[in-house]
């Protein structure tokens, strides 16, 4: 039985999984399968089960449970994450004097904090449609330095005694801080931390990952969103702890091999995640073509083709994978064009071998995804965006107006394309949520755009692996490394969005393995139990 007191499973024990359903592409009718040594060994028929179940240290029966591959949360910050979960979250607040209120508690119940934190919050779902002035926060945190980012981490409210810590900004108008001065404050708030609050933050998201079937993450780091001894901090607990694995990027760019080589010695696999083009559609910081509908001005651009071509060309060089944020639909085309800048010079095969990667790529054009398709990227993406803010009433469409916004997170036609989708959830800004992540994509808001079930699953488990160059993980295959997680859920159906596809999957002959129901509005999957490398690092209480 699954259960508190069953023994936690350990790299160098044999166990035998049985009586439930393996989702593998080995064997599609799988109900039963045997790790080794931190690998899977064996996936197959309860009949077959049999002939193991004398020889291993452990026996775990499944009593109808489905067993799946862990999740690859593909980007992920991880402290900021963990401030939000133990700290102040404001993404439920829906009016500003909620958010005053919700920030006095704060203040009340952290009178030793150096700097008061908190996350999440969003005007555009307020009847003010306003964020909070400095003087409402100055108020609400009794004169004490507060730093509150929007959901999207792309702009951020602070106090008056906030600013007056950072050189060069204090009187600074009051707005929402964006770009440099953004950037500035964040290292201000974030210095303010101590390494018991860091720590305790980390801990806090791996936790909440596991606990979610997560089995490992991208963080996504950088000096200008968590600095260095943050992602060395990460990754050392890392190795002392069991959790989730961490697959570290740094985002700087690179200009030549001392740079790669610093980027290494950090713990960092690539010089990618949020290295910015632009910024977010929230923000008005997204770098756009045409004007935004709701303002007078295309946003933000950080870097040009050049910059991005000679990034791409460093890193490829040095053995290192690039990556970038972008957002908006210059900021996209700006990637693709720095990007076969390098291949003219490097050649398209070193390009396409290095597998360099765009971060959120929402605002996609024909030209673009066939860009990505052309150049190898992969594309990292977030499918809770248009959960949370698609559709023809949501933030895309203020943003842009309803005809571009139904333009944005075209995952059908990337995957028509032939590009490698890695999907995430860049937490804080949505939740950890791997199943609703598959749903989200799988009931993308635009109809032509959703993918099937078993597509957003994929990219949701194999293709955080690949995209991190790995091929040999990520499925439940003899040889792959045992990281999968236990469900308790309901009937096991084939989604998609062509019926034909749907009703031809659920044939027998089709061998299509089931996935959980992610309709709207139903139950996800609940995790019994988590496993990476063979070690348990999550076990549900009771179950």
């Amino acid at each position: 039985m699954l259960n508190d007191s069953a023994p936690v499973q350990a790299e160098g024990r044999t166990v035998l999984l049985r009586g439930g359903t393996v989702h593998s592409p080995a064997d599609p009718f799988a109900t039963a399968m045997v790790v080794e040594r931190g690998q899977v060994a064996w996936v197959g028929s309860e009949g077959a089960a049999d002939a193991f179940a004398d020889g291993v240290d452990e026996v775990v029966r499944l009593d109808g449970a489905l067993v799946t591959p862990a999740f690859t949360d593909a980007h992920v910050h991880t402290t900021a994450t963990g401030l939000a979960l133990t700290g102040l979250d404001l993404s439920g607040a829906r009016t500003l004097p909620e958010v005053l209120g919700r920030v006095r508690a704060h203040a009340a119940a952290r009178p030793g904090d150096r700097v008061l934190l908190g996350h999440g919050w969003d005007a555009t779902r307020w009847p003010e449609q306003r964020p909070p002035s400095r003087a409402e926060l100055d108020e609400a945190a009794g004169g004490r330095p507060l730093y509150l980012t929007r959901v999207d981490v792309h702009s951020a409210v602070v106090t008056s005694a906030l600013l007056e810590l950072v050189p060069g900004l204090a009187g600074h108008p009051d707005a929402p801080l964006t770009g440099d001065a953004h950037h500035a404050v964040r290292r201000t708030a974030h210095a303010a931390l101590t390494l018991q609050q860091r720590a305790e933050a980390q801990r806090a998201a791996l936790r909440h990952a596991a606990s979610l079937g997560i089995g490992a993450v991208h963080e996504c780091a950088g000096p200008d969103i968590s600095g260095e001894d943050d992602l060395t901090a990460l990754l050392a607990l890392t190795t002392e702890e069991q959790g989730p694995r961490v697959f570290g990027y740094w985002a700087e760019q690179v200009t030549g091999a001392k740079d790669a080589d610093r980027i290494r010695d950090l713990g960092a696999i690539g010089a990618a995640g949020d290295l910015f083009v632009d910024g977010a559609l929230g923000s008005h910081t997204a770098c756009l073509h045409e004007p935004y509908a709701d303002a007078d001005h295309t946003g933000s651009a950080y870097l040009d083709a050049a910059a991005v071509a000679a990034h791409v060309t460093a890193c490829t060089e040095a053995g290192l994978q690039a990556g970038f944020h972008a957002i908006g639909d210059a900021a996209v085309a700006t990637v693709v064009e720095g990007v076969r800048a390098a291949a003219e010079r490097l050649g398209l095969a070193r390009i396409r071998a290095a597998r360099h990667r765009v971060e959120h790529a929402e605002m996609l054009t024909p030209e673009t995804v066939a860009g990505f398709a052309e150049l190898g990227l992969t594309a990292s993406v977030q499918p809770a965006f248009d959960a949370a803010w698609g559709g023809e009433e949501g933030m895309y469409a203020r943003r842009l107006g309803a005809e571009r916004a139904r333009t944005l997170n075209p995952y059908a036609a990337l995957l028509r394309a032939g590009v490698p989708l890695a999907l995430g959830s860049d937490s804080p800004v949505t939740p950890l949520d791997p199943w609703g992540t598959v749903r989200a994509a799988a009931f993308h808001r635009t109809l032509d755009h959703r993918i099937s079930a078993r597509a957003a699953f994929t990219a949701h488990t194999r293709g955080g692996w690949r995209a991190v160059g790995r091929d040999d993980a990520g499925a439940l295959v003899p040889g792959a490394p045992a990281d999968y997680a236990v469900w308790r859920t309901g009937e096991l159906v084939v989604q998609a969005p062509d019926e034909r596809v749907a009703r031809w999957s659920t044939d027998p002959r089709s061998g299509t393995p089931g996935l959980p129901d992610l309709t709207p509005g139903g139950d996800l999957p609940r995790a019994l139990r988590t496993v990476v490398g063979g070690h348990t690092v999550y076990a549900r209480p009771n179950e």
